[in-house]
């Protein structure tokens, strides 16, 4: 095997522990509660993870044995899974760019409206059709339960010092601005101003319930999923980074090697 063979394989065994973060990527968003009631973020990132390592895998395969035709292929799919991963590091960037948050005064959490989020992530989340599996879902998830079961909120004060997940605030609790009373975290009584918003007649202190029905429900699960691919795009973008100069390098080792088997093959030709 030629030196720039060589090179090849190495840097094949680098795209292969490249696409290693990529997956593990995937798999903690699927890991995520939010992620068990969208199905959307389940697979992508994993599946191009695991072509990724699968197609570095032939690409080393190929220049340890000098397989050109494999070689030839190798290149052409890791440029279309490099352009693939471009591509959803861009979709995702633009899709959560706006941040529907605000601060309530007086709270260690925030709040989130529908509006801030982009048109493609409320209409995804939010279409009639697919709100009614992702709020059944969430009812039968433990995201609520873990919030009343925790101990450290004996007092209404503690509670709102907490900072709680996008999906917490949005679907475990009413809106601070319908001024219900503080009971425990998944209970709240005495609205002092339930014509405030129309999740505040949208409560209740049925724990299948609670504030599955709200605005803000639909706001704070965007917002969950804003915030772990926005986490996610991070070790994507590195990623993706050191792929393109794998394969630029690459490219120019292979170059290389045609030109020393030519060089070969030309000066057995003399001999």
């Amino acid at each position: 095997m030629g030196v720039s063979n060589n090179i090849i394989a190495i840097l094949n065994f680098i795209a292969l522990l490249c696409s290693i973060p990529i997956i593990a990527s995937g798999i903690w968003l699927a890991s995520k509660p939010d992620s068990e009631c969208i199905r959307l973020v389940r697979w992508p990132v994993i599946i191009l993870g695991v072509l990724i390592l699968l197609v570095s895998l032939a690409g080393f395969v190929g220049a340890y044995w000098n397989h050109q035709c494999l070689l030839a292929a190798y290149l052409f799919s890791m440029a279309t899974l490099i352009v693939l991963l471009l591509a959803l590091v861009v979709f995702s960037f633009v899709v959560t760019h706006n941040d529907g948050e605000y601060d309530v005064p007086d709270r260690g959490y925030k709040e989130y409206r529908l509006a801030g989020f982009s048109d493609w992530l409320r209409h995804y989340v939010g279409d009639d059709g697919h709100w009614v599996r992702i709020r059944a879902c969430l009812s039968q998830s433990d995201v609520c339960g873990k919030l009343a079961r925790d101990d450290a909120y004996f007092t209404a004060d503690q509670f709102f010092r907490t900072d709680l997940s996008p999906i917490q605030s949005g679907c475990c609790k009413p809106p601070t601005v319908c001024g219900y009373s503080y009971v425990n975290p998944t209970v709240w009584v005495s609205p002092a101003n339930v014509a405030a918003d129309p999740d505040c007649y949208a409560w209740s202190n049925d724990q299948t319930q609670l504030c599955y029905g709200c605005n803000s429900c639909k706001a704070g699960t965007i917002g969950n999923l804003r915030s772990e691919w926005r986490k996610a795009n991070i070790v994507l973008i590195i990623a993706a980074v050191a792929l393109i100069w794998v394969y630029i390098i690459g490219c120019s080792a292979l170059k290389n090697a045609q030109t020393e088997e030519l060089f070969r093959r030309y000066k057995q030709g003399f001999a």
